[in-house]
């Protein structure tokens, strides 16, 4: 396993709870992209509110279950494995943003024989 220690690229993905690729939800399937392709690990977080290219404000109301609500997913890895799986992430797409900027890790352990704190 690669260690991520130091300079690497945050990739976030903003996307709408309803988006889909297929069947699927389409967070869904880009985290498991990610994890079938060997990426240390990805987050998705629901945003509150928000809006996006078409100024359609989408908020979470106490009585709306079905709205769709802004999604980050969130990822860290190297420049070059970012750039490898670009292509297929906008093959999934049909609308939303992704961003990338520098980050650089200062922990990242996945030893079995560490216990987790």
């Amino acid at each position: 396993m690669t260690k991520l220690i130091g300079e690497n690229v945050l990739m976030r993905i903003f996307i709408g709870e309803a988006d889909r690729c297929g069947h699927r939800p389409l967070y869904e399937a880009l985290v498991e992209l990610l994890r079938k392709e060997g990426f240390a690990g990805a987050t998705v977080l629901r945003g509150v509110c928000g809006f996006g290219a078409h100024s359609v404000f989408h908020t979470q109301k106490l009585l709306d279950l079905s709205a769709d609500l802004p999604l980050v997913v969130e990822v860290v890895d190297s420049q070059e494995r970012i750039d490898a799986i670009m292509p297929r992430i906008d093959e999934m797409m049909g609308g939303g943003m992704i961003t990338l900027e520098k980050a650089t890790v200062i922990r990242y352990s996945h030893d079995p024989r560490k216990p987790e704190k």
